[in-house]
C-alpha cells in the first residue's frame, strides 16, 4: 500500500503491463495533494517505458524494473525508441507525443547499454511542475486558461508520490533500482526515504544531500532575473499572450556557467572573439563596436535561444524551489538517519570537475549510508568537463552503473580495486561506440548534451554537440 497523494492508502496494480519495448503515454491518477498545500482534481504524468516487465525477474529474482529520474529540466525521454533518427523524429507511433527531443542519455539507457532494455524494464516519469506533459503550471486549469501561478508548491517528494503511483497504476511493485542524476538524484535519495522496503539499490549520481549555500543563492538570482522579466506580469504571462524569454535565457545563462568547469571552458572557449551568427537576446552594450564579443558569449545566447521556445518560465521556478527545498536529513536527526529504513544497496557518482556537486558532498553521501547500515561504494569520475560529465562521457558513467545493477556496490569497489583501466576501455566500445572526440566534448544544447542540460543540464538533466534545438532533454538553467 502506498500514499495516493489524497491522504489515503492506494493498493496495487491498475492497468495490466504493456509488453512493447517503448511505451510513450500520459496516463491520468486522479485527484492529487501537494505535500505544501494545495491539489489539483486530476494529476496527469507523461512517461515512457523501454523493454519488458518480469516481476520475477532482475538480478536478485524479485523483479526486473528500473526507475530514472531525470533532472531539473529533463524531460522522460531517457533513451530512443525504435526507429528514432538522430534529429529525433522517430517513425514508432507511440514516441514522441509531445514533440520530445532525442532522448538524454541515450549512450548509458537502452539494449545493450549500461541500463540494459534487454534485461531491465526502465520506466522515466516527467515530474509535476514541469511541462513536458505532466501537469504543471502551464497546464489546463479547470475554470480555464492554464495554472500559471496558482499551481501548487511542488517538493521532490511529490515527484517520488506521483511516481509511485504512476508505478502502482503499471503493475510495478517493486524497483530493482532507482537510478538519477543531479537533482534526479535528489529524487532518487528520496525514494530510498520515503520507500525503503521498494527499492533494492540506489545510484544518485553527481548530486548531494542539499544544496548548499552559493547553489542556493544562484538559484536565487536565477529566479529572480525572470521575475524581472517585464513579460513575467506576476506569472500570469499566458493570458497577458506573453512569455519572460529575456529573463528566462538570463536564468539559463548562468545556469550553464554553473555545469562546467573552468578548465572545460577555458579549454573550450578561451578568449576567442565571437565568430558566427546567434542573435542575442539582449540589447548591444554602449560602445559595442569597440570591445568584441567573445564565443562564450555565443554559446550562452544559443543555449539561451533554444531553451525558451521549449521551456516554460513558471516550471523553472517551481522545479528550482522543489531543488532548493530538498534536504535528506529533514525530519530525522541527520541524513544517516533519514537513510536508516533502507537495508539494500548504493552506488554513489560523483565527478572530479564538477563544482555544483561536489566529490565531498558525495563522500559525505556514502558515509551516512553506511553509517545507516547499507552496504554503499563512492565512484569517483575522473573528468574536468564539470557537473554535466554524467552526461557527456558515458564510457566513464555506464560501467559502475553496469555492473552495479548487475551485481553489487562491492563488486563496483572490487573491479575498480583490481582493474579500473580495463572496465573503461571493454565499455568504450560498447557504451562509447558512437562517439567522437568532439561528440565528448559537447556543449551545445543537443537533447544529448551536457547536463547543465542536455548541454548537461537538458541532457537535468546536455551533452553537447550543435543539434536541432527541441524539448526533452535534462537539468536546465540551474543545474539541476
Amino acid at each position: 500500500m502506498n500514499d495516493d497523494g489524497c491522504g489515503n492508502e492506494e493498493h496495487g496494480s491498475v492497468d495490466d503491463t504493456s509488453t512493447a519495448r517503448h511505451t510513450a503515454d500520459t496516463r491520468a491518477l486522479g485527484p492529487f495533494q501537494f505535500e505544501h498545500g494545495g491539489s489539483v482534481p486530476e494529476l496527469e504524468l507523461a512517461y515512457e517505458t523501454y523493454g519488458e516487465y518480469d516481476p520475477e525477474g532482475g538480478p536478485n529474482g524479485r523483479g526486473n524494473a528500473v526507475l530514472v529520474c531525470h533532472a531539473l529540466t529533463g524531460s522522460q525521454h531517457v533513451a530512443s525508441s525504435p526507429g528514432e533518427g538522430d534529429d529525433g523524429t522517430t517513425s514508432d507511433p507511440t514516441a514522441g507525443a509531445d514533440d520530445q527531443a532525442r532522448a538524454w542519455w541515450d549512450d548509458v539507457v537502452g539494449a545493450g547499454n549500461a541500463i540494459d532494455t534487454n534485461q531491465y524494464f526502465v520506466v522515466c516519469v516527467n515530474v509535476p511542475g514541469s511541462c513536458y506533459g505532466s501537469t504543471g503550471p502551464a497546464s489546463p486549469h479547470p475554470d480555464g486558461g492554464v495554472w500559471g501561478s496558482s499551481f501548487p508548491a511542488v517538493t521532490v517528494g511529490d515527484w517520488t508520490r506521483a511516481q509511485r503511483r504512476l508505478l502502482d497504476s503499471l503493475g510495478v511493485e517493486r524497483l530493482h533500482a532507482v537510478v538519477g542524476g543531479s537533482v534526479g538524484g535528489m529524487n532518487a535519495l528520496d525514494w530510498v526515504r520515503r520507500y525503503p522496503e521498494s527499492v533494492d539499490r540506489v545510484a544518485p549520481v553527481a548530486t548531494a544531500a542539499r544544496l548548499d549555500a552559493q547553489l542556493l543563492g544562484m538559484s536565487a538570482v536565477a529566479r529572480r532575473a525572470i521575475r524581472g522579466d517585464p513579460e513575467w506580469h506576476g506569472g500570469e504571462y499566458v493570458a497577458e499572450g506573453t512569455h519572460p524569454d529575456q529573463g528566462l535565457a538570463l536564468a539559463r545563462q548562468l545556469g550553464h556557467l554553473s555545469y562546467l568547469s573552468k578548465d572545460s571552458m577555458e579549454r573550450k572557449f578561451g578568449r576567442e572573439e565571437r565568430d558566427r551568427g546567434i542573435d542575442s537576446p539582449f540589447p548591444a552594450p554602449p560602445a559595442a563596436e569597440a570591445v568584441p564579443d567573445r564565443e562564450v558569449e555565443n554559446y550562452l545566447d544559443y543555449q539561451a535561444a533554444g531553451f525558451v521556445e521549449r521551456f516554460d518560465a513558471n516550471s523553472y521556478l517551481y522545479l528550482t524551489r522543489a531543488m532548493e527545498g530538498f534536504d535528506l536529513a529533514d525530519g530525522h536527526a541527520s541524513d544517516a538517519d533519514a537513510l536508516a529504513g533502507f537495508d539494500g544497496e548504493a552506488l554513489v557518482l560523483s565527478i572530479t570537475g564538477d563544482w555544483h556537486f561536489t566529490v565531498a558532498d558525495a563522500a559525505a553521501l556514502t558515509s551516512a549510508f553506511e553509517a545507516a547500515g547499507s552496504t554503499a561504494t563512492h565512484h569517483v569520475v575522473d573528468s574536468d568537463h564539470g557537473h554535466d560529465a554524467f552526461l557527456v562521457e558515458p564510457a566513464a558513467v555506464g560501467p559502475p552503473l553496469r555492473t552495479f545493477l548487475a551485481g553489487s556496490a562491492e563488486d563496483v569497489a572490487d573491479r575498480l580495486a583490481n582493474d579500473e583501466s580495463d572496465m573503461t576501455a571493454d565499455a568504450r566500445g560498447d557504451d562509447d561506440r558512437n562517439l567522437t572526440d568532439v561528440d565528448r566534448n559537447r556543449t551545445d544544447d543537443d537533447p544529448n548534451g551536457t547536463d547543465g542540460e542536455p548541454d548537461a543540464a537538458e541532457r537535468d538533466g546536455d551533452s553537447t554537440r550543435r543539434g536541432p534545438v527541441t524539448p526533452g532533454t535534462a537539468c536546465s538553467g540551474l543545474m539541476g
